[in-house]
């Protein structure tokens, strides 16, 4: 028989039982969808996720424990709520914190689909209004449309030059998230001191200012696998690319920046389009506009 796929600790005090014998055990969870990865697991190891013949992985519904873990303040700034949650939930996923940013969305809303149904009602206020509108969803469309999603692992600039790339996975995100998050707290901090002149402000204004550059030149950095020229000429050697995002025009820079986060984008849930009524637009709203899809435990897990 297989075991369990969920089983809770012996209790001391408490006599050891056969979980084989719980009569408790066909009330276990099973899994509710089947999906398809948009990254089609290419960026993982045996370590991290087992692939499947089909290609499709089951989701499991949330537990009880899962929706307490996603109400832990400390756990969702430092994302060990979103990784426990979802090696909870997804069983072929063995490291969470490996997941890549094309796989996390998707994850994250095939668990909500599972735990909590097909639809979901979004809240949001009107462009131009102080009107506040809800909305029902369809998340098994919106599923449906991202797995039509083909992940390419390059793009080209309008000046020709190939850049490959490849995926950020979530303990970078992460890392990233909490030290620019950190470092805005230190600026909030810098703003409300009185212990020190201006001018003792100004340099560790710049000084932080400085850091948070170095990061985001780091990440740029650390995404590029490959730079081909125009001239066709192949550049893969770390420190010569990084010696050419030092030197080169900002222009090329800020297009790389921007094909990388178009890439980065490839899988990501798409905002919904709405269409605002006459009475809204004589308010002053568009005749159309989107309302974001935000994976907020305060509202997504609920």
């Amino acid at each position: 028989m297989d075991k369990p796929l969920t089983t809770m600790p012996d209790m001391p005090g408490m006599p050891k039982t056969n979980t084989d014998d719980n009569p408790l055990k066909k009330y276990y969870r099973q899994a509710a969808i089947y999906i398809t990865l948009p990254s089609k697991g290419k960026y993982y190891t045996k370590e991290n996720f087992t692939p499947t013949e089909t290609g499709e992985i089951p989701i499991l519904p949330m537990t009880a424990k899962d929706e307490m873990t996603l109400k832990t303040p400390d756990a969702l700034i430092n994302g060990q709520a979103t990784v426990d949650v979802i090696e909870s939930c997804v069983p072929n996923v063995k490291n969470a914190w490996a997941v890549v940013n094309h796989d996390l969305d998707v994850l994250l809303l095939a668990i909500r689909i599972a735990t909590y149904g097909e639809t979901m009602n979004l809240s949001g206020t009107v462009p131009g209004t102080s009107e506040t509108v809800e909305h029902t969803v369809n998340l098994p469309a919106m599923l449906e449309d991202v797995g039509k999603v083909n992940i390419t692992d390059e793009f080209k600039t309008s000046n020709g030059f190939h850049v490959k790339v490849r995926p950020m996975a979530y303990k970078e995100l992460t890392d990233t998230q909490v030290s620019a998050f950190e470092k805005q707290k230190q600026y909030v901090a810098m703003t409300s001191r009185t212990d020190i002149n201006d001018v003792e402000k100004g340099r560790l204004f710049a000084e932080n200012f400085k850091q948070l550059t170095e990061m985001n030149f780091d990440i740029l950095n650390k995404a590029i696998v490959e730079i081909r020229t125009p001239e066709n000429a192949v550049v893969t050697d770390k420190a010569q690319i990084t010696e050419f995002l030092a030197n080169t025009p900002k222009q090329i820079v800020e297009e790389i920046q921007k094909g990388l986060a178009a890439n980065r984008n490839q899988a990501s849930i798409k905002p919904i389009k709405l269409k605002a009524t006459e009475e809204q637009i004589k308010k002053g709203a568009p005749a159309s506009y989107e309302m974001p899809i935000t994976f907020d435990s305060a509202n997504f897990f609920v």
